[in-house]
């Protein structure tokens, strides 16, 4: 079973001027995240912005990233995880989105909290019964600011006992949650991940036990967010704190004015692949575009 751990990219998806994909772009991005020391790659969740994209356009994407980590690893020996998002608000497109990521050769699949309909704590378990029997590792994603639902740690309790659920981005925001997955899942059950799904609070989950960060902040600097994260789980605190707190400043701004419409305007500054992004999402403000300028000069990125 795939044990996630580390610096993790949530990763965005190109767009061309004319609001196709930039399958080239995407693959430039994806081979830069396997060059510069990030852990695993997560392409169509919310930094991809999968709910705007065709099952086509998803499909190519998968294609190119399992190809790409294929390749880097028969260059490199290192086996960098390709997790790839499954969720929906409807159980049965999360199945198909789930057999289709395991057929492509995905590693993991990152399934969200089923959102709008607001299930009941047995709705959630049975959604993620029902995707667990695909047969491919299962990270359970929980953002109640996007779902409408957050998942208690007494459920996620019984979710972590369903075969192939190997751990938690836990993007709740509550440090409080946080520490107690940690102290009843966790500790309890050694190859369970637990992951920050907010940057600025990675290296605090990190000093409580947790496993790493799946980054928005990494499309833009791998290395420096990876370096960040294996400092604080080698025990290096002192030095992890001294990255957190240079990057500080961007992790605020890569969310000022929205996800992923801050990031991709910081990669488009930036010289790389990004573009434009599709309604109903829209380019940031102004006064965001320079909040986020000054916070990549501020943190020399």
């Amino acid at each position: 079973m795939v044990k996630l751990r580390g610096a993790i990219t949530a990763m965005v998806t190109p767009m061309n001027a004319d609001g196709s994909v930039d399958y080239d772009g995407f693959r430039e991005n994806v081979i830069f995240q396997l060059e510069n020391g990030i852990d695993a790659i997560a392409p169509l969740g919310t930094t991809g912005e999968t709910p705007c994209l065709e099952e086509s356009e998803e499909e190519k994407m998968i294609k190119i990233a399992v190809d790409e980590a294929k390749k880097f690893f028969e260059k490199t020996g290192k086996k960098v995880p390709v997790m790839i998002g499954t969720g929906s608000n409807n159980t049965k497109d999360a199945l198909r989105y789930t057999h289709r990521a395991k057929e492509l050769g995905a590693d993991v699949a990152l399934v969200v909290t089923p959102y709008y309909n607001k299930p009941s704590d047995e709705g959630i378990f049975e959604h993620y019964k029902a995707v667990s029997s695909v047969g491919i590792p299962i990270l359970v994603y929980n953002i109640q600011g996007r779902t409408g639902k957050n998942i208690s740690t007494p459920l996620l309790k019984r979710i972590a006992e369903l075969p192939n659920i190997i751990g938690v981005k836990e993007a709740s925001g509550n440090i409080e949650q946080m520490m107690s997955v940690i102290a009843q899942i966790k500790n309890k059950k050694a190859d369970f991940s637990v992951l920050s799904g907010d940057d600025s609070l990675t290296l605090p989950l990190l000093a409580l036990g947790g496993d790493g960060v799946v980054s928005v902040v990494s499309n833009l600097a791998p290395s420096i967010v990876a370096q960040m994260v294996h400092a604080a789980l080698d025990g290096k605190i002192d030095e992890a704190r001294k990255i957190h707190y240079r990057l500080l400043p961007f992790f605020k701004a890569a969310f000022v004015d929205g996800n992923p419409t801050s990031i991709k305007y910081a990669m488009n500054f930036k010289g790389m692949k990004a573009g434009a992004v599709r309604l109903p999402l829209v380019e940031v403000r102004e006064d965001a575009k320079k909040i986020i300028q000054d916070a990549i000069k501020e943190c020399d990125l």
